[in-house]
């Protein structure tokens, strides 16, 4: 493509930097997931957490993180994977969203396996899943090939719900 003058290129710029963004992998029982970056608040390594009687038993329990209560979701259990012993890999990823109903910010962990890296994506490259009715399909937001790789993003609008 052709470009005569240099308003052109900036704008060609512009678009190519709105249409995209980074995301953080993780894994999870050996697949690897995504989120967008901008919702990563920090990355910690594991602690245990405080038990919460009668929770879901996919939410390990609650953790004080600089004076603000945060549940922390384990995502083999959210996911209905085999569980795994917790060890030196294992990190816990702090992730805000805002409610848009409610106009707030929410603070979730969750326990990843381990991090992966951080990817610069296009959203015009994301695939749908196309994993039909399948009971973790509510949390794929969609697929995009990597390096190679395919990455599974998701939802965290409906990863963060707690039920």
């Amino acid at each position: 493509m052709a470009v005569s003058t240099i308003e052109e290129l900036q704008s060609i710029i512009q678009n190519d930097q709105a249409d995209s963004s980074q995301c953080l992998s993780f894994l999870v029982a050996g697949e690897e997931y995504a989120v967008d970056i901008l919702a990563v608040q920090e990355i910690r390594g594991w602690e245990s957490a405080t038990p919460i009687p009668n929770s879901p038993t996919d939410i390990q329990g609650i953790i004080n993180l600089r004076g603000t209560i945060v549940p922390i979701i384990d995502m083999r259990k959210r996911f209905a994977l085999e569980s795994c012993e917790y060890n030196d890999l294992t990190v816990v990823i702090i992730l805000k969203t805002e409610e848009e109903q409610q106009n707030r910010c929410r603070t979730i962990g969750i326990v990843v396996d381990a991090v992966s890296d951080v990817y610069d994506i296009s959203s015009a490259k994301m695939r749908p899943a196309g994993t039909g009715e399948n009971s973790n399909s509510q949390y794929i937001k969609g697929l995009m090939s990597v390096k190679n790789r395919m990455l599974i993003f998701l939802d965290l609008h409906c990863l963060l719900s707690i039920q």
